[in-house]
């Protein structure tokens, strides 16, 4: 059983950073962001393909977001800068296997293992 558990969330004033941190239990997993604030879908935010060198961002976040990934660790991080209201969601790390540079494309249903999740709060 592939496990993901989050880690880094919490409540931040506007234009603030956070990082989140997404912990394995396996290898050789495309890994992505998603967000679903109250009342709405979860949404694409991220991900980046087992190798590391491609990454993708949902246009809300570019510029601002950056994922990156520690193999060795089975780690994926989220770094999330100049954080505005509209980002507050609970954030979800996702998984799914793939071959080393495969791109998964940015649905829900692309995603086979998910975390928990973790609030992220933007105050304005």
């Amino acid at each position: 059983q592939v496990q993901l558990v989050e880690s880094g969330g919490g409540l931040v004033q506007a234009g603030g950073s956070l990082r989140l941190s997404c912990a394995t239990s396996g290898r050789n997993f495309a890994m992505g962001w998603f967000r679903q604030a109250p009342g709405k879908e979860r949404e694409f935010v991220t991900a980046i393909i087992w190798s590391g060198g491609n990454t993708y961002y949902a246009d809300s976040v570019k510029g601002r977001f950056t994922i990156s990934r520690d193999n060795a660790k089975n780690t994926v991080y989220l770094q999330m800068n100049s954080l505005k209201a509209e980002d507050t969601a609970v954030y979800y790390c996702a998984a799914t296997l793939a071959a080393p540079s495969a791109y998964v494309p940015p649905s829900v249903r692309a995603y086979a293992y998910w975390g928990q999740g973790t609030q992220v709060t933007v105050s304005s």
